[in-house]
Order: C-alpha cells, then sequence, then structure tokens
C-alpha cells in the first residue's frame, strides 16, 4: 500500500514553518512506514521545488508559481499535474489532505481521497466567532463533498463541521497519535515554579488570557515565571503583533517574570517541556493539539482549557486540569494548587503519560487507520 500526503506544512529545515497539523502527518507517516506502507508527501506553497527524504518518507517540496489570474484555480491544477506524475510512477493508491483551505478543491485523481479533520478555517472562524470569506468556504465545502471518505481527528471537530457545512456523510473519529518513545519523560532538573506555553502567539490560543490568569498567579506565588514559545502572530483586528498585546495586559510584577522566546526546533521544544514545572494552553480553537499529547506523554502536568475537544483528550482532576479559560480566577487557582503540591504534580503526570500510551500512542493509532484505508481500498476495488 502506497499512502500520499498533500499539506501545506511539515516539520523540515528544508521547508516552512510548520505546525501541529504538520507533525500530526510526520507522525502517522512514521507510524506507516513502520508498519511496512510506502508514503510520500506533497507539501505545497513552498519556495523552492526539491525532492528530498526525510528517513524513509519521499518529501516533494512544490513551489508557489505565483500565477496573477485565476491563481486559486491554476495553482491547483499545477500541484495536480505533480502529483498526477508521482502517481503513475509510484503506484500511489490514496491521496490524504486536510480540510485547511480546501486544497483539493477542484483537483481530480484516478485514487480515493481521504479529507482528515484537523480543522478548517470554517470550523475555527466558527469557534473564534469571525465571519469566514465567502471563497474559503466554497472552496472547503466543493473539497469536503467530492472526497470520498472524510475522517476526523475528534468526534467534537466531525459533528461542528457537519453543522457547518450541511454534510449528512457519516465522518469516523480517529485521534491524532503521537510516538511515546519520541516524547517521553526526559530526566533533567525542573525549573521550579515555570509555566511553559507553547505553541503559536495569537488569540485563538487563548494567550491574552494567559495573561490575565498569570497576572492573578503572581500575585499569590511570588516564584512562579511564565515561558511563552512560539511564533508571534499579527493580530488583524487590533493591528499590532500578539506579543505586544500580551504584555500590555500583564501587570508590573507579572512582566518581570515572562520570558519569550520567538521560536525553537522541533526537537529543542522536549528539553522546554522537560523543564518547565507545570504546562499552561488555554486554547479557545483546536481540533485535537499535538501541544497536548506532546506534553502528557511527557509526564507533564496540563492546565488547560475545557473546550469541546477537551474532553476526548483530557481527563480533569487526573490528567491535569480543564478550565474555561475565560475564567482568570478559577484557571490561576488550579496552577497554583499544582504549584503548591509536588506530589499532584507527579501523579498528575504519571497518569497523563498512562492514558496517551493506552489510547493516543503511535501503535494504538496506526493500526486505526491502515484499517480506514483497507477498507477504502476495498470500496474501491
Amino acid at each position: 500500500m502506497h499512502i500520499a500526503f498533500l499539506t501545506p506544512e511539515y516539520p523540515h529545515t528544508n521547508l516552512k514553518h510548520s505546525a501541529g497539523l504538520g507533525t500530526s502527518i510526520k507522525n502517522l507517516a512514521r507510524g506507516l512506514i513502520q508498519e511496512g506502507v510506502n508514503v510520500t508527501v506533497f507539501v505545497v506553497f513552498q519556495n523552492k521545488n526539491i525532492t528530498f527524504y526525510d528517513k524513509d518518507i519521499k518529501i516533494i517540496s512544490i513551489a508557489r508559481k505565483g500565477y496573477k489570474l485565476f491563481g486559486w484555480y491554476l495553482e491547483r491544477k499545477h500541484i495536480q499535474t505533480i502529483i498526477q506524475q508521482e502517481i503513475d510512477a509510484t503506484n500511489i493508491n490514496i491521496i490524504e489532505a486536510p480540510d485547511w483551505t480546501g486544497i483539493t478543491a477542484f483537483m481530480k485523481f484516478p485514487v480515493p481521497i481521504v479529507i482528515r479533520l484537523h480543522g478548517s478555517d470554517g470550523y475555527f472562524c466558527y469557534l473564534e466567532k469571525r465571519k469566514q470569506k465567502f471563497k474559503h468556504y466554497f472552496f472547503e465545502k466543493n473539497a469536503l463533498k467530492r472526497s470520498n471518505k472524510i475522517v476526523s481527528v475528534s468526534t467534537f471537530t466531525a459533528n461542528l463541521t457537519k453543522k457547518i457545512f450541511n454534510l449528512n456523510c457519516s465522518i469516523e473519529t480517529i485521534h491524532n497519535g503521537i510516538d511515546t518513545e519520541d516524547f517521553k519523560p526526559i530526566p533533567t532538573e525542573i525549573n521550579h515554579g515555570q509555566l511553559l506555553y507553547f505553541g503559536t502567539i495569537i488569540k485563538k490560543k487563548g494567550v491574552l488570557e494567559l495573561a490575565q490568569i498569570f497576572n492573578a498567579v503572581v500575585e499569590k506565588n511570588n516564584k512562579a515565571t511564565l515561558l511563552l514559545i512560539g511564533k508571534d502572530v499579527h493580530d488583524v483586528f487590533e493591528n499590532t503583533s500578539t506579543i505586544t498585546l500580551f504584555n500590555q495586559l500583564l501587570t508590573e510584577k507579572a512582566k518581570q517574570k515572562v520570558t519569550y522566546i520567538p521560536e525553537v526546533s522541533y526537537q529543542d521544544i522536549k528539553n522546554y517541556i522537560a523543564k518547565a514545572n507545570i504546562i499552561v494552553l488555554p486554547s479557545f480553537a483546536e481540533a485535537f493539539p499535538m501541544t497536548w499529547l506532546e506534553t502528557l506523554a511527557m509526564e507533564k502536568p496540563l492546565v488547560a482549557s475545557n473546550i469541546g475537544w477537551a474532553n476526548e483528550l483530557m481527563i480533569d482532576g487526573k490528567t491535569g486540569y480543564t478550565v474555561e479559560p475565560t475564567n482568570h480566577k478559577k484557571y490561576a487557582q488550579r496552577i497554583l494548587t499544582l504549584l503548591e503540591d509536588k506530589d499532584k504534580v507527579k501523579v498528575f503526570g504519571k497518569e497523563a503519560r498512562e492514558h496517551v500510551i493506552c489510547n493516543f500512542s503511535t501503535t494504538v493509532i496506526i493500526k486505526k487507520n491502515i484499517n480506514l484505508y483497507e477498507s477504502l481500498l476495498d470500496q474501491n476495488d
């Protein structure tokens, strides 16, 4: 079996910056390779055309052509041509793409197309209470309607996507998985009192709520510090950087205790997670976040949001705490509880890793994906 992924991102130094979507695809690709499945990844809208291997995964980087007229259509047809050549040459059986911006809209292939719901533009607009551009809605709905199979990384995302796009089809849930041997506890000295946020610095991730939560934390615990790691995003509503908005919300006392690092490598982030006392991720908009899986797999207690997808990933009071991000006082109280109880931190960490191993490890998730692909091929014989 030969599976191809079509994606706008993938974590590799030869390619543009990648976030959770790229990480989830890489984890899935690696797991498939280990099970004897051939994998090719087409990474689109890149800076250069290049083909290389990430271990046994074939990566084909496709540069944006930059058409001046009807670019939305011509770019897709250009990508389709390159993929078709690879289908003919290497006998690709299935193409999988994410729902984001409807990459496969207007593309035609002789093999089945799987759309995996990682969170479309329409999905995130709904969660953020923003109006979606009609063209994005049109592309995403076209791609979903033309697919042979839709699978989702969470049931919450599946149900909301069906509502947004008026879909009547059944959508199977296969959660994101993680290699628990790659992300595992690292023996190291803990920075006691240190809270860590890692991910894009953007409003929808609850970063501005975190500023106000941290203000409340430092008022009660003078030893608490906060480390932010992630790419800063320009806020379109306030017309300034999100980190600037974050800093404006901090009290003078809190400002002295915050450190910001714009970016670190995918491998280095593990060391920061390992050294942190508690991970804080108060997001408003996710599908099934890799950052949460990485945290739990490394035996770190997580204080996260309680929205939608959270109940499919977290167990409140066991793997960490889930709290409404706008409830700054309660969120701060949960953090303070962990800062003051080292035994609970250890217990939560152990429970978190065990929960991930049993439910979201690559071993468990890859089998479900292979069954999905095989059933789709059987239907098309």
